[in-house]
């Protein structure tokens, strides 16, 4: 068996590790005071998480353009995706809910979700859990054809869910 390790960034596993360190180290003084957590910290951990996500839906997207699909690798990325897409939603708490029109956003620190996200938080939510599944069954696919149509199927849930739930109106694209 291949090892699918090779393919982490270093950048990213280090900001992963960081991310899982802070998350415990802060666990005991939540615990205790919730107001500890602000809304600004909550946009900061999706988006480095959404940036992870993208990160390996890049390197599937990679590994079947190449034509030789590693299904090892392409396993490993599937997997993290699906892990990620399980937490995601619960990244959202309606303080984080601060998107507003034509105002001169920060792409690195403020939000681009929509209203939506809130309003209707069930699809949001539901998406989310069948965009994980989607990865998972990419994960545990048996052939390149069955690990490309997986993968296919979780680019449209991603897709989707962002059409439907990201505002961008800034003239960069940010």
């Amino acid at each position: 068996m291949i090892d699918p390790r090779p393919h982490v960034r270093p950048r990213a596993l280090c900001a992963a590790a960081l991310f899982v360190a802070a998350a415990f180290a802060g666990s005991a003084a939540l615990a205790q005071d919730q107001s500890a957590a602000t809304p600004a910290d909550a946009i900061f951990a999706r988006k480095t998480l959404m940036d992870a996500i993208g990160m390996n839906m890049d390197d599937i997207t990679s590994l079947i353009e190449s034509g030789k699909i590693n299904l090892d690798r392409g396993h490993a990325y599937a997997d993290a995706i699906s892990i990620m897409l399980m937490a995601f939603p619960h990244l959202f708490p309606p303080s984080t809910n601060q998107w507003k029109p034509n105002a001169d956003r920060d792409p690195a620190t403020d939000t681009f979700a929509a209203p939506e996200v809130w309003t209707n938080f069930a699809d949001f939510y539901k998406r989310a859990g069948a965009a994980s599944k989607a990865a998972y069954d990419a994960s545990r696919a048996e052939n390149e054809a069955d690990f490309k149509a997986k993968a296919a199927e979780l680019q449209a849930g991603c897709d989707g869910c962002h059409a439907a739930y990201m505002k961008i109106d800034q003239p960069s694209g940010r």
